[in-house]
């Protein structure tokens, strides 16, 4: 596995995960600084992609972060902040950022979901989610006290609002599945981090 910044490992890459932590409009001004931004969107239209948190956010036309930021586009919808007061059923606040356990909800069967059962916990810190333009697009949802899609997948694109890195045996399963993922047949060399390789 490789960590990079660099546009021409990240292309030459059998796949490529997309983490994120921070602000939207942080993220979106390194890709643009790095000059990585039409190296993404060629990364997640012609080879296995995961996103995590940040990176799932991203793949999104727009996002509330910041007073509204222009994301990659690549799925339809929007990223909104929940919205306080959160109350669970017992009527008992919940905090924001949204932080620790959760259950996750598949929506619809994947090869990234093999040996995980149903309803498992996964590992979350996020003040924003993902809204799809179509249900079609959600691949998980989660609880916090409504429904919201934990999980997005299109094409040969993969992203979750979790850190699978953080979720202990579950997400070390999701993280392998990804590696033996290929929606379209062929041979794994390697899997690449889009990140600072310095």
């Amino acid at each position: 596995m490789v960590v990079t910044s660099d546009g021409d490992e990240i292309l030459d890459a059998d796949r490529v995960v997309f983490p994120g932590v921070g602000a939207i409009r942080d993220c979106m001004r390194a890709l643009k600084r790095l000059r990585l931004e039409p190296v993404v969107r060629t990364a997640a239209t012609h080879k296995p992609f995961l996103g995590i948190c940040l990176g799932m956010q991203a793949l999104l036309q727009e996002s509330e972060e910041n007073g509204g930021t222009a994301c990659l586009g690549l799925i339809p919808g929007r990223v909104r902040r929940f919205q306080e007061p959160l109350l669970d059923p017992r009527g008992q606040p919940l905090k924001v950022p949204h932080m620790g356990w959760n259950r996750v909800h598949p929506q619809r069967d994947h090869p990234l979901w093999e040996g995980i059962a149903t309803d498992r916990w996964f590992y979350f810190v996020h003040s924003y989610y993902a809204v799809a333009d179509e249900p079609r697009w959600v691949a998980a949802t989660t609880d916090y006290p409504g429904a919201f899609t934990s999980a997005l997948a299109s094409g040969n694109i993969f992203a979750v609002q979790f850190h699978p890195e953080k979720s202990q045996a579950d997400g070390l399963r999701l993280l392998a599945n990804f590696l033996h993922w290929n929606p379209e047949g062929g041979h794994t060399r390697q899997a690449t981090v889009l990140g600072s390789d310095q």
